[in-house]
């Protein structure tokens, strides 16, 4: 029984195997992610991704605004979209109306790198489409101040 239980994870690991940024595919290639493409990073850009802390982000945020800055850039890719969009709510519900939101969505493409594991294998690329959000929450008024 213990040989059965052994050989069925071997098989499974030879197969498929997950790891940290590649996964093998088929018994020829590992896939590696590369990164997704960024714009310049300005400090009011805040990338949203499902691994940083949520709570932080928010803090970030609201000092930036509520330091005398007039703008943030909010972005989320694939996954993080979500993120990005209640995070940019929670935004809007703390200040009270007084910043404004514009969403633009889009979709980028993005590039996996197919690296052979024996010499008789390739290397290849293979490209995926992946969702993206851009929020820009911009401070329309201050609290509290007179029309």
């Amino acid at each position: 029984m213990a040989e059965a239980d052994n050989s069925r994870s071997d098989r499974n690991q030879e197969n498929k195997h997950w790891n940290r940024n590649k996964k093998v595919t088929d018994k020829d290639h590992v896939v590696r992610k590369r990164q997704p493409p960024r714009l310049p990073k300005r400090p009011n850009d805040i990338y949203v991704t499902n691994r940083s802390n949520f709570q932080s982000e928010l803090d970030k945020c609201l000092k930036l605004l509520e330091s005398g800055e007039k703008e943030v850039f909010v972005h989320g890719l694939g996954a993080a979209v979500n993120r990005a969009v209640n995070l940019a709510l929670q935004l809007e519900s703390k200040f009270l109306g007084t910043v404004q939101l514009t969403v633009n969505t889009s979709t980028t493409t993005l590039i996996d790198d197919l690296e052979p594991l024996h010499d008789q294998a390739t290397y290849e690329t293979q490209t995926r489409q992946n969702s993206v959000v851009h929020i820009r929450i911009q401070r329309t008024a201050l609290a509290g101040a007179q029309n």
